[in-house]
């Protein structure tokens, strides 16, 4: 388990752009957490600041309380495992097995270890069969699950995912919650960037709603889209999801999910 935070972070691009002001968050050990709001709202300059690839321009970022200012990125990746919006950012090497190799063969496994932790990311996310494939002859939304596996394979305490379900269907996106789920129960710390609210709402334990590079809201999936918070998500361009949406005007209060949709109208009947 390990436990992200940042004190008062702000971050100013080169250009002049401040993407995020004063932002103070903590994300207990072996948590899940989604962070959702509208593009350029800071979510990606956030989470870049947790494994090196972004710098404070003001503020501290901790990784169980250390102050991470003065580490290099190969140490923090060991740590915090990043996995892209775009995987084509990501992906470089010829052969999926390859790809999927590069991360934990740098963090010193070898052999059968190494073999295993391929083999493992593999299956988890549905490529077993594509150990020898060209990562360019997969569709888009399967090389968004073949990044997902490099990341899986150095086996990171924390993990970052950065809009894990866009472009996948219904199977994929099952796929991704079921690795979540996964993941948790083994106690890995898990933060997700998502446009995705239905999906946000039944995988995630916590949402952190950010606009103009503030957190604009924090609290449970039942917290946040419940119909009292539904001013603060128009202002960031989110609508609750459907589920909430029933729910409030069936007068069952709070249902941000499916499941929970569904146990409140049992219970009236």
């Amino acid at each position: 388990m390990i436990e992200l935070a940042v004190e008062r972070l702000g971050h100013v691009y080169p250009d002049g752009t401040r993407a995020l002001a004063g932002v103070s968050l903590v994300i207990s050990p072996g948590s899940r957490v989604a962070i959702v709001g509208q593009n350029g709202s800071g979510k990606t300059t956030l989470v870049r600041h947790f494994n090196g690839l972004l710098r404070p321009t003001e503020g501290r970022v901790l990784i169980d309380g250390r102050d991470v200012a003065g580490e290099r990125v190969a140490p923090l990746a060991r740590q915090v495992g990043l996995v892209f919006q775009d995987p084509d950012r990501q992906i470089f090497a010829g052969r999926v097995r390859t790809e999927v190799a590069f991360g934990p063969r740098n963090l010193g496994l070898r052999g059968a270890d190494l073999d295993q932790a391929v083999a493992s990311a593999l299956e988890a996310v549905g490529l077993s069969g594509e150990a020898e494939t060209n990562p360019y002859d997969l569709g888009y939304s399967r090389r968004k699950l073949l990044a997902l596996a490099s990341v899986l394979a150095m086996g990171t305490p924390a993990v970052v995912l950065d809009e894990p379900t866009t472009g996948q269907d219904a199977r994929g996106v099952a796929r991704v919650q079921a690795i979540v789920g996964e993941l948790a129960a083994a106690g890995l710390t898990i933060v997700a960037i998502s446009h995705d609210m239905r999906f946000v709402a039944e995988t995630f334990e916590r949402v952190v709603v950010m606009r103009a590079g503030r957190i604009a809201l924090d609290g449970s999936p039942a917290e946040v889209f419940a119909e009292p918070s539904w001013p603060v998500l128009a202002s960031t361009y989110l609508e609750p999801p459907f589920a909430a949406r029933v729910g409030a005007a069936a007068g069952l209060g709070t249902t941000p999910s499916e499941a929970s949709l569904i146990s409140a109208l049992a219970a009236r009947a």
